[in-house]
């Protein structure tokens, strides 16, 4: 199959297609390399991938950059990672983050219904839940309010999503990513900026008391469960938890950075943020019983796997 990755340079897309190549999948990149961080970053994840991909800078928001690429490559699979991240950016920047991720998932479906593409694989995440008190949080839920901008476009684009697998038929899988953590992780999420500024001697800010609580989940078996969406062969439309179904307090998470790093954190404790979730933990029996997914690296073995990464290739 040929299948186009967006986001492909980031985090989690760059593992997405270096397991695609290895499948001996044909894979093409499309990114936009923002500021949202340092898109050095983003060269340095996919520089040993020039030879084996074509990468595309297009940026989501422009309709016309997006049908002019569909028209000239043909794609069976997209797997639409990309997406402006963050909850707290979000609250600062609801525009962009509509423009980017709603409009942007239109322009993708549009496209890959004129041109026949057979499936597509939406990235969504464990924001939707949002003010939802009932954990394990389950795909079948009723989402009766989002907690930030960010969370507002992943739940309006699942139902984008499910309209043009109903209109269209065409098969859309939504995956709501629980937390993913592992070398390459975004500079800006938790564990890869307090490990960095614990490690340089600087202090970590700490929002709330420390007890909120994440179900954090290993790169690979992120992984794992979205290769296997690809097999899918369920209803046209579905969605699927990627998660560890293990979750962590933060207050903890800080002391077992440090125990990896053997530093002590510096904590300058500030009030809960805006948008913040007090806990999400997923549900994961669905995933497993249809997708075969099988996380198996706890957060114990993940985390110094994450910090050893970290000691090799960034300080």
């Amino acid at each position: 199959m040929t299948i186009l990755v967006t986001g492909g340079a980031g985090f989690i897309g760059s593992h997405l297609v270096e397991h695609l190549l290895v499948a001996g999948h044909n894979v093409a990149i499309l990114d936009d390399f923002n500021d949202f961080y340092d898109p050095q970053i983003k060269q340095t994840n996919i520089a040993g991938l020039d030879k084996d991909v074509t990468v595309h800078r297009v940026d989501l928001r422009d309709g016309a950059a997006v049908r002019s690429l569909f028209q000239r490559e043909k794609f069976d699979v997209i797997a639409h990672l990309a997406a402006r991240a963050g909850v707290r950016p979000s609250i600062q920047q609801p525009q962009l983050y509509y423009e980017a991720n709603l409009l942007g998932t239109l322009h993708l479906l549009e496209a890959a219904r004129a041109t026949g593409a057979q499936r597509f694989i939406f990235a969504s995440s464990s924001s939707v839940y949002g003010a939802s008190k009932i954990a394990p949080f389950s795909e079948d839920q009723h989402l009766s309010q989002t907690l930030s901008p960010y969370a507002a476009t992943k739940v309006a684009g699942e139902f984008l999503c499910s309209t043009y697998s109903h209109l269209y038929q065409l098969r859309v899988i939504a995956l709501r990513y629980f937390t993913v953590y592992g070398p390459r992780q975004r500079p800006d999420l938790a564990i890869h900026r307090f490990t960095r500024r614990i490690y340089a001697g600087q202090t970590i800010d700490q929002f709330g008391d420390g007890t909120t609580r994440r179900d954090y989940t290993y790169i690979d078996d992120i992984i794992q469960g979205t290769m296997a969406a690809l097999q899918y062969q369920g209803p046209l439309f579905d969605i699927f938890n990627l998660g560890e179904n293990e979750t962590i307090q933060l207050k903890d998470l800080i002391v077992a950075i440090e125990n990896a790093l053997g530093k002590k954190a510096r904590i300058n404790q500030l009030p809960e943020q805006l948008g913040d979730m007090a806990l999400t933990c997923a549900s994961i029996s669905k995933a497993k019983k249809l997708l075969n997914y099988r996380p198996t690296t706890r957060l114990s073995e993940g985390l110094p796997r994450f910090i050893e990464w970290f000691l090799r290739y960034v300080k």
